[in-house]
């Protein structure tokens, strides 16, 4: 990364509020505007605010560790593609989806693909934007496409992502799920949807209602950011639904960071030692269920 940035808290608040929501771009400059003191100070703010894909690359396009690749499955007749990533050894591996952002399949997922991939497991990185012409570059209209798509359908197509996974002939057949914000929230959803998920690791995503818990099946490990107040307060909620009802979970908080810590590509949220120490939480995770 480059050099970090203090940005005041109430910007990168405003910045949640706009990427989780239907704010146009005009409003949150407007109202970043107010909280700089003009709009030249809002301008300089925004770089550190919103994604730099240029520092997505931790693990090159062409490691030549890895085999990285474009793969479709069909669900109901409607193609889905995403960025598949194995170690190049031509074994079999457990398998694990990596579920994007509200932005859609962008280059740094496709690095965090490629970093699980080098964990020793065969990734699938899908496109959930790709049933209706793909991520676009511009991550605005990435996020208002995400908001278009049908709940059922786009559940449907990722529980077929995990039979598509367990399916794979570089395969061992168990598969776990990591997801972030967006995805995060997919995860606990997948985790229900009755699939053969083996685990289950959501950064940050919305929590089920307490009905739909009887309904996982997967033991879930829950990654949060102590200073994410919209999706922290779905959390007790959650964790008592959980714990009434046996099921299998563990859960991190981590003090002092915020939403999308772990999005190195981000520099206002990330925050290095968390992500670091989620991310060791997370393969650790992964492999005590999927590798036995």
């Amino acid at each position: 990364m480059t050099t970090r940035r203090t940005v005041d808290q109430d910007a990168i608040a405003l910045f949640d509020e706009f990427t989780h929501g239907t704010m146009s771009r005009r409003s949150f400059m407007e109202r970043l505007a107010g909280l700089a003191g003009g709009a030249a100070a809002a301008a300089a703010l925004v770089p550190f605010l919103q994604n730099n894909y240029a520092e997505a690359a931790v693990v090159a396009e062409d490691d030549d560790r890895l085999a990285a690749e474009t793969a479709t499955f069909e669900v109901g007749g409607t193609a889905v593609s995403g960025y598949l990533a194995r170690p190049k050894d031509g074994g079999k591996h457990p398998a694990v989806l990596v579920i994007h952002e509200n932005r859609g399949l962008n280059p740094h997922i496709k690095d965090v693909a490629r970093r699980m991939a080098l964990e020793g497991f065969l990734t699938f990185a899908p496109d959930a934007l790709s049933p209706v012409g793909g991520t676009p570059e511009d991550p605005d209209r990435a996020r208002d496409m995400i908001y278009d798509l049908d709940a059922d359908e786009n559940l449907a197509r990722f529980a077929a992502a995990v039979s598509f996974l367990a399916k794979h002939p570089a395969s061992t057949g168990k598969i776990g799920a990591v997801g972030f914000c967006w995805g995060g929230g997919m995860v606990n959803q997948l985790a229900a949807a009755g699939t053969v998920l083996a685990a289950g690791v959501p950064y940050y995503g919305r929590q089920l209602p307490a009905e739909d818990v009887p309904k996982i099946t997967a033991p879930l490990c829950l990654q949060y950011a102590g200073l994410d107040e919209r999706i922290n307060e779905g959390i007790d909620a959650y964790v008592s639904a959980l714990e009434a009802n046996g099921k299998p979970f563990e859960i991190h908080v981590y003090e002092g960071v915020n939403h999308a810590f772990n999005n190195d590509t981000n520099e206002a949220r990330y925050d290095k030692a968390a992500a670091d120490l989620a991310w060791g939480r997370t393969v650790a995770f992964l492999k005590k269920f999927l590798e036995g």
